[in-house]
């Protein structure tokens, strides 16, 4: 293409006389001019692509998963013409895969938004349920029938050398990721006090906590609260997101952009929150406004974007509740029942854990 470009514009001094040295020399460079362009226009583009990848890490996660997803269905589709004698690996292949996605899904849970993540979890849950109904229609039954004494003795010592079939592994509920950050760990019966200002702290864990109170004053970008029994956990504003695992019988007031969690029963959060709250494998939680106040805490909560009351803290999604109806696992705290606005003071709040990282 590039030659016959060069060669039509030769053209025009007359292919019939000899091709002196400075004709050849300009043909060369226009060779050369057209081949640096081409090649400078697919760096450009090449580096555009990489560009909008690298500043969307999101959209390399949806496209995994789109295409995990694909496969998997594709699996499916297939199920009802493989052999018999195949059948149940072809059920354990999609099983696995299916657990890898939903795993997918859990550690990206942080950083997706909460329609991105919710419709994702649909997406597994349906994959879910077509393997079930196929491994229900389409694996061999066991057959019933009365056999006199010496068939079922036979049965029986064949039954003893005969390995039995294996079962489909048993997927797990996907768990959110608990990151390694400093924090409070490990203790019992204690009260728990960091103030965050000018500490530089971006992300902070209470962890392995039983009959403890924890105050946290000031900013952060992240919370991670994970296995606590019997505390209670006060928290002026976060940035980010708000991640709670294996909670029982805890009281949570707690400010942030996004509060997900999984695995609490018996707990009373009170909220403020900019997105719907996200609960998943939870039973007897219930919510109410944020009710926290020290020093300088409205400055701060205007200055994370969380200034103003958007309601939200009463517009709780339930993951394992698809239906229309109200989900039974969560309610609204009436007000009778409530506790009053917990003040924290900056000098005498409790005493510093002795294993803080």
């Amino acid at each position: 293409m590039q030659s016959s470009a060069a060669d039509g514009v030769l053209a025009e001094y007359g292919s019939s006389k000899p091709m002196e040295a400075s004709l050849q020399k300009k043909r060369q460079a226009m060779i050369d001019r057209l081949s640096n362009r081409h090649q400078s226009r697919t760096a450009t583009a090449g580096n555009s692509t990489r560009s909008a990848d690298d500043d969307n890490p999101d959209s390399a996660v949806a496209s995994k998963f789109s295409e995990s997803k694909c496969s998997i269905d594709s699996l499916l589709d297939k199920s009802s013409s493989v052999d018999s004698s195949a059948i149940r690996s072809h059920f354990d292949g999609i099983s696995s895969s299916i657990a890898a996605l939903e795993q997918l899904v859990a550690e990206s849970s942080y950083s997706l938004p909460s329609y991105e993540l919710r419709s994702a979890l649909k997406s597994v849950a349906e994959l879910k349920q077509r393997l079930e109904n196929q491994s229900a229609e389409l694996l061999p039954k066991k057959k019933f029938s009365f056999r006199n004494k010496s068939a079922t003795t036979a049965a029986k010592s064949s039954a003893a050398v005969r390995p039995k079939d294996p079962e489909l592994p048993k997927q797990q509920p996907p768990v959110l990721v608990i990151r390694e950050s400093p924090g409070f760990r490990n203790a019992e019966e204690v009260t728990l006090t960091k103030n965050f200002r000018g500490s530089g702290i971006g992300e902070f864990t209470a962890s392995d906590l039983d009959s403890c109170e924890v105050r946290l004053i000031g900013c952060i970008n992240a919370l991670f609260i994970n296995r606590l029994r019997n505390c209670r956990v006060y928290t002026g504003p976060v940035i980010g997101s708000v991640l709670i695992e294996q909670v029982e019988n805890c009281v949570f007031v707690l400010a942030s952009h996004q509060i997900r969690i999984h695995d609490a029963s018996g707990c009373d959060f009170y909220l403020r929150v900019r997105s719907r709250p996200i609960i998943e494998d939870c039973s007897r939680v219930r919510f109410a406004p944020y009710c926290l106040s020290y020093e300088g805490i409205e400055v701060e909560l205007k200055e994370a974007g969380l200034g103003d009351e958007s309601g939200n803290w009463g517009n709780v999604d339930d993951f394992k509740w698809l239906r229309a109806v109200q989900s039974p696992n969560w309610s609204v705290l009436e007000e009778s029942q409530r506790i009053e606005c917990f003040e924290i003071h900056e000098s005498g709040d409790g005493n510093e854990n002795p294993q803080t990282d």
